[in-house]
């Protein structure tokens, strides 16, 4: 009687219009963030230059500070982050021209991506470009509390250009640039950057 009162229940909530209803929309609003997640708008450059760093990412300049980097360059550099909400467009961008040095992914824990341990503890990949004018750059893909999986392009040896696809990453993240120190930085903090649009830096 039991089991036969639970299926009877079970059929009138499925066959009621409203929770149908409910559910339907629940799964199309549901439908509509990951398609707007995963858009990857085609961003042309005005003028591709060497001595332009432009934004990797969209989203919104939460760091712009001098900071010791220990993975690769074991020395001070001028670190700018990018944060991007759930909303933003997480394509990563070569932020400049050159040739790719190091490529390397790191598991990791899934802090909220504005934590001050993220940059070091997160999942996250560090690639790092020698561009002609700038000299050794490192982007840093960090995972936040959402993100599960990060997407990197960048081989050692490969060439890569100015605004070409460098990577994604699924949900809330953020992008560190490691620049050199006395860079001129053409952003300020909370200010919002479109990739491959806003000049991070210029010489």
């Amino acid at each position: 009687m039991i089991a036969v009162a639970v299926i009877v229940g079970i059929e009138f909530i499925i066959s009621t219009p409203w929770i149908i209803k409910t559910v339907q929309l629940i799964a199309l609003a549901f439908l509509i963030i990951v398609l707007q997640f995963f858009r990857n708008p085609n961003r042309t450059i005005d003028n591709i230059a060497d001595h332009l760093i432009l934004a990797p990412v969209d989203g919104k300049v939460v760091v712009i500070e001098e900071v010791y980097e220990p993975e690769y360059f074991k020395d001070k550099r001028l670190m700018v982050s990018i944060f991007m909400s759930p909303i933003n467009v997480h394509v990563t961008r070569y932020a400049l021209n050159g040739i790719v040095k190091y490529s390397k992914y790191h598991p990791g824990k899934y802090l909220v991506a504005w934590h001050p341990k993220a940059s070091e503890e997160n999942e996250r990949t560090t690639v790092v470009i020698d561009n002609p004018v700038y000299g050794e750059v490192m982007y840093r893909q960090i995972a936040g509390a959402l993100a599960k999986r990060i997407v990197n392009y960048a081989k050692v040896g490969q060439r890569v250009n100015q605004g070409e696809d460098a990577g994604f990453i699924k949900f809330g993240s953020r992008v560190d640039l490691y620049l050199p120190l006395g860079t001129d930085v053409n952003v300020v903090l909370n200010q919002k950057a479109r990739g491959n649009k806003t000049v991070i830096a210029h010489k």
